[in-house]
């Protein structure tokens, strides 16, 4: 549940960015965490929603929602299971299995990766550029059920230059998708800026409004799967991240209504049938290729990540259905992917 509460600005905050004001007044935590806020609409400036760097006047009347969240301790280490890729002293790269939540949040106080990463290192050798507790370590995510590669900071220098390349598209991210229909083009961008959505804050949505910010996906197609009795067939994607807003894919493979199969929030454009799921527990999502410049040695390292089982498995039930690889399907799906 959120709360609407209301705040004056003083004229002694006149010309501040809102961000600034709302952690200096303490209406939120932290500067990150109202800069979210802000972001997600979640802040009304005299009635309308702003940018998170529009200056206050003084008498300006600020509207927030302020989630009703419950007061935690600090957050402590949890022995979690880590499948650890890489690790030196600077970051670690590491395969998220499904229903790990990174951080901890009002539906998880804890079983968070971020109490993994503290068990794992101990709170003193993980960076802390989200500026919250609750975020050590974290320099991007991955939804709760979003399976694959990701990366964490030991340190602040190495966490703020991982998040300076993932803003600047130099780190190359890779998703594997099966969605559903068949996508006529060998490959596609689809750029259309994302906000909250409007009649549900648990969702995102692509939207022309000002809270929404730039959200800019490429994909090229792998493999078509024909239609079955219950479906209209399936399309297996790799899809490469440009930005990194909230369930991007997701939202924007729903917008392109080819919604991912088993995605149990995005279904405007999935068939109703529950067979056409195949099964599917989550959504068909899997960071499968990380591939970035090491901010401390300069080394260029690249990380390939197999299937998990259970996403394996449903590739293994269409295969008959097969179309055909296309050429990038060819070369991804042929691609050493090494789970050891």
């Amino acid at each position: 549940m959120t709360r609407l509460l209301s705040h004056t600005v003083d004229p002694a905050d006149a010309g501040k960015r809102l961000d600034a004001l709302l952690a200096e007044r303490g209406l939120y935590p932290s500067r990150s965490a109202a800069a979210r806020a802000v972001e997600e609409g979640a802040v009304y400036v005299n009635g309308a929603v702003v940018a998170k760097r529009h200056v206050v006047t003084a008498g300006a009347m600020i509207v927030y929602q302020a989630p009703e969240t419950p007061v935690f301790g600090p957050v402590v280490g949890q022995p979690i299971d880590l499948d650890i890729r890489f690790e030196d002293e600077h970051l670690i790269v590491l395969s998220k299995q499904a229903g790990l939540v990174c951080h901890p949040s009002v539906d998880h106080a804890d079983g968070t990766l971020v109490n993994a990463l503290i068990h794992h290192c101990g709170a003193e050798h993980l960076c802390n550029v989200q500026g919250e507790d609750d975020r050590l370590g974290i320099v991007h995510r991955l939804d709760r059920d979003t399976t694959g590669l990701m990366l964490a900071a030991k340190d602040d220098a190495t966490g703020y230059a991982l998040m300076a390349d993932i803003r600047d598209r130099a780190v190359d991210r890779r998703y594997l998708a099966l969605v559903h229909g068949s996508i006529a083009h060998d490959t596609g961008m689809i750029d259309a800026p994302i906000a909250r959505a409007a009649s549900d804050r648990t969702r995102m949505a692509v939207r022309d409004v000002p809270s929404a910010r730039e959200a800019v996906t490429t994909f090229r197609v792998l493999e078509r799967f024909a239609c079955g009795p219950r479906d209209n067939g399936y399309t297996l994607v790799d899809c490469k991240l440009f930005t990194g807003r909230t369930h991007q894919i997701r939202v924007h493979m729903e917008y392109a209504k080819h919604p991912l199969a088993g995605d149990p929030a995005y279904t405007a454009h999935a068939p109703k049938d529950p067979a056409a799921d195949l099964g599917l527990c989550r959504q068909f999502l899997h960071s499968f290729r990380l591939s970035f410049t090491h901010p401390a040695t300069g080394e260029e390292l690249c990380f390939f990540d197999a299937l998990p089982p259970d996403l394996q498995e449903v590739l293994d039930e269409l295969a008959p259905r097969s179309e055909g690889r296309t050429a990038a399907g060819d070369e991804v799906l042929g691609a050493r992917c090494d789970r050891s």
